[in-house]
């Protein structure tokens, strides 16, 4: 159990890091590589070349960093709509157009860059590796489309075939030279050009094309000849992923299965709910342990010299409006009282015969931390209890109503509710499958100084399991409503996506993440909340619109506090742009 855990936190920080150089290559901060898969936002974005089709938890880490910046190649260097207005409908040329605009983007990798350069080079032949290695260069086919992608990206990166891969294809490659040659040689001339290399490798694919349906008659010819071509396409099932969108003449099953995926992230449910619970933090630890941990707390409040009531003030001016109150006279300047108007003909140099209106700051709104308290943040447990126990105690200075809440499960990969799962007979999709629990380590109701010892149970390892985010979201958000605040903040405090082992496993890969994505979007749309991701040591912008990343390190020179206050000041900006 502990290996498995250890491989899914590795496997999540791997998928971290993808997406973090996604981001970084192709620059487009909604980017995000979860299950597997390339999200844009909430968009899932078709897959693209077959090398770049990493399986998820088996490709290592040399090979992942190589998919990362082939697809942001592919997303910054490349007119989708242009690609899919063009693209065959046969499933072979579909899947040799999309090889040849993929290459066409990494040749465009600038010559300083040879870290990326030698990442793309690494994935590319690990796969070719894994195309031979599966048998698939046994088959007709499967030698014809190894060497078509192998010359064309030699030709078009002006690179040479490795010696063994030269005389793998050798007869392949001498039989095509004639037919395919000419095409080969323009499409390196037209790299920089999409349009004018698209209409080359158009005539390209076709033509391979029309050798494979030559093949494949051939094939069907004799019984003995048929089986290999099924064993060939058997085999290759996952390193001949074509496109999305594709009619599935070469791999049915594959265009099946992704098809149906599609519909399935977006019907989220939960397979039962008899276990979840919301409970007290502190009703989850021994009170004398509850005491040890708060006096743990406190010497590090001491220790980090945060000034709270520095951090109050600009918590008003951030938070807080100016609200009329009464009206005040003796002043100088505004409304004429009328009460005074004598005291001018008694006194005529006096000055002070007006009326203003004095405003008050009042923060008329309320602020949720919502914590991720999955196992990957229980080494962050302490940094995280103390910036939100300063937070609340500078919260309750400036007036701001706020709670700190929390989410994990109830057990490791499924509990109660996976057991229930395996008696019905492990029926397919059966959507959430674990037990969640919420936890308040402070109510709204409840000051800090009474919320103290709750907020110390942030501290207690054995609360840290596996984490749900997108409920989470939901019912930290409905506890906010009704409460006729202006404004409703939802800080989020995570260190990556959603992470439950149970529900991964049974449903379509990035199941939880897609949900809390279109959450955190309904919520925004509604005017709900203002959501934001609170990154602890990683970027959350695909995850959240607005977030920032916090290094915890930094506490005790206040720049995690800098930080937040900043990201407050950008949810005030949204909002008042949104109203």
């Amino acid at each position: 159990m502990d290996d498995e855990r250890a491989r899914a936190r590795q496997q999540r920080r791997l998928e971290d890091l993808c997406g973090a150089a996604l981001r970084a290559v192709s620059g487009q901060p909604q980017l995000q590589w979860r299950g597997g898969r390339l999200w844009r936002g909430a968009q899932r974005l078709p897959r693209f070349a077959a090398h770049l089709q990493a399986v998820s938890g088996q490709a290592d880490l040399n090979s992942l960093r190589g998919v990362a910046d082939g697809l942001a190649l592919r997303v910054s260097r490349s007119d989708a709509e242009l690609h899919r207005r063009l693209q065959p409908v046969d499933g072979v040329e579909r899947l040799v157009f999309d090889l040849l605009e993929q290459f066409r983007v990494e040749s465009l990798a600038p010559a300083v860059q040879l870290g990326l350069r030698r990442n793309l080079e690494y994935r590319f032949r690990a796969w070719s590796e894994e195309f031979v290695a599966s048998g698939l260069t046994e088959g007709t086919l499967g030698i014809l489309l190894f060497a078509v992608a192998q010359v064309a990206r030699t030709r078009i990166n002006g690179e040479e075939l490795p010696e063994p891969i030269a005389d793998l294809i050798e007869g392949t490659r001498f039989g095509m030279a004639e037919v395919l040659g000419p095409a080969l040689r323009e499409l390196s001339r037209l790299r920089d050009d999409q349009a004018a290399f698209a209409r080359v490798a158009l005539e390209l694919a076709a033509q391979v094309g029309e050798r494979a349906r030559k093949a494949r008659e051939q094939a069907g010819a004799g019984e003995s000849s048929e089986e290999g071509e099924a064993q060939e396409s058997r085999n290759g099932f996952e390193l001949l992923l074509e496109p999305e969108g594709g009619d599935g003449e070469a791999l049915p099953a594959a265009a099946s299965s992704r098809n149906a995926a599609v519909g399935e992230v977006s019907s989220y449910h939960v397979f039962s709910r008899a276990w979840d619970r919301e409970l007290a933090a502190s009703s989850q630890v021994r009170p004398e342990l509850l005491r040890e941990l708060r006096e743990g707390l406190d010497q590090s409040v001491a220790a980090s010299g945060i000034h709270v009531g520095r951090l109050g003030a600009q918590l008003r001016a951030l938070l807080a409006r100016t609200q009329a109150d009464g009206w005040e006279g003796g002043h100088e300047q505004g409304r004429i009282d009328g009460r005074r108007l004598t005291q001018l003909i008694a006194s005529p140099a006096e000055r002070r015969l007006f009326l203003e209106q004095p405003g008050q700051p009042v923060a008329d709104c309320m602020l949720s931390f919502l914590i991720d308290c999955s196992g990957s943040m229980r080494q962050h447990a302490e940094p995280v209890a103390l910036l939100v126990d300063v937070f609340s105690r500078a919260l309750d200075l400036a007036g701001v109503e706020h709670e700190i809440l929390g989410f994990t499960t109830g057990a490791w990969n499924g509990g109660r509710a996976r057991r229930e799962w395996l008696r019905a007979g492990q029926p397919p999709r059966p959507g959430r499958l674990n037990e969640v629990m919420h936890l308040v380590f402070k109510a709204r109701e409840s000051s800090w100084r009474r919320s103290r010892a709750g907020i110390a149970a942030l501290l207690k390892p054995d609360l840290y399991r596996e984490g749900v985010d997108g409920e989470a979201v939901e019912w930290a958000a409905a506890r906010m409503q009704g409460l006729g605040h202006r404004r409703r903040l939802l800080l989020v405090i995570s260190d990556g996506c959603p992470m439950d082992t149970a529900s991964g496993n049974a449903n379509p890969p990035g199941y939880l993440e897609q949900h809390l994505v279109e959450v955190v979007a309904r919520l925004r749309e509604r005017g709900e909340a203002e959501v934001m991701g609170v990154g602890v040591g990683l970027d959350l912008g695909a995850l959240y619109p607005i977030s920032a990343a916090l290094d915890l390190t930094q506490l005790r020179g206040n720049g995690a506090l800098r930080e937040l206050l900043a990201l407050l000041a950008r949810g005030q900006g949204s909002w008042a742009a949104a109203s």
